[in-house]
């Protein structure tokens, strides 16, 4: 595939599956080919005997087994978009982090195989939207392909700019609105303070416009709805996903070690929203 395809991950749990679905719609919108991955991790050595040998065979020919059933339904959804795959063996973040410096996109599951029962989002999906190079969808809902409008949460930041670049492409393509969400909480500022701060819808409001002006000739297919409203952010957005078909968030997420992996907004939003999560990073973080 000469332009960078979209990737989607594949571990054979209902969920991937679903991400395959949803990745094979995105290609097709895109116009680009489709990229399925399967990876496992396996730490022995290069040349294992016995029963180490066949537990690594049983583990790829179960690995090829999933690629073809993914394969099926990526040609099931959209039988016109191209599609290959690849079973490599390492970790799954490192060999998706790898994946995705190739990738326009990268598509996950919100769980895998193997989960807790009560984890929301698997750890692989939470640590790929906070390090991917290029933009991370987390398909999540129980409808993924639903229809509905593109809901992007603004807060005025470069982290913002790049989600918006990214939520108006993904309005255009869909032909479909797109829910600006601008949230204001005083907790943000200090939860001792938050009374002594007067909500001022009219400056939020204004904002909003800013960081939305220009915007509008460049897309003046997308109509775009306005919402500021008094709450946190994630809240807002959650809210705002129950009736859309994606939600889009950026992140500051830098690096490996556990508490840098997504900024609060995006990982809240990440375990509690109702449809599709895209999570898109600037690139100067890249």
């Amino acid at each position: 595939m000469a332009v960078r395809p979209v990737v989607v991950g594949v571990d054979g749990s209902v969920s991937a599956y679903r991400a395959v679905e949803w990745a094979a719609g995105e290609a097709h919108r895109r116009g680009v080919g489709l990229r399925l991955v399967r990876a496992f991790s396996w730490t022995t050595a290069d040349h294992p005997t016995g029963w180490v040998a066949r537990y690594r065979d049983e583990m790829l020919d179960v690995s090829r087994r999933q690629v073809a059933r993914a394969l099926r339904v990526a040609a099931d959804t959209r039988p016109d978009v191209e599609a290959e795959f690849a079973v490599e063996i390492g970790a799954p973040i490192e060999v998706l982090s790898s994946e995705a410096r190739r990738a326009q996109l990268l598509v996950l599951g919100d769980r895998g195989l193997g989960e807790v029962a009560g984890l929301v989002l698997g750890s692989v999906a939470v640590s790929l939207a906070a390090r991917g190079a290029c933009p991370v969808v987390v398909v999540r809902g129980e409808r993924a392909g639903a229809d509905g409008p593109v809901v992007v949460g603004v807060d005025g930041s470069p982290v913002s700019e790049a989600a918006l670049a990214f939520a108006f492409d993904a309005a255009a393509a869909r032909g479909v609105d797109l829910v600006a969400v601008h949230a204001w909480s005083p907790t943000a500022i200090d939860e001792e303070l938050a009374s002594l701060v007067e909500w001022d819808a009219s400056a939020e409001s204004a904002v909003l416009a800013e960081r939305l002006a220009g915007w509008g000739q460049k897309y003046p297919q997308v109509e775009v709805r306005r919402t500021v409203v008094r709450d946190g952010a994630v809240r807002a957005l959650v809210t705002a996903s129950a009736g859309a078909q994606l939600v889009v968030v950026g992140s500051r997420g830098r690096g490996n070690a556990a508490g840098l992996l997504l900024g609060s907004v995006s990982h809240g939003v990440l375990h509690g929203a109702h449809c599709p999560v895209a999570v898109v990073r600037p690139s100067t973080d890249n």
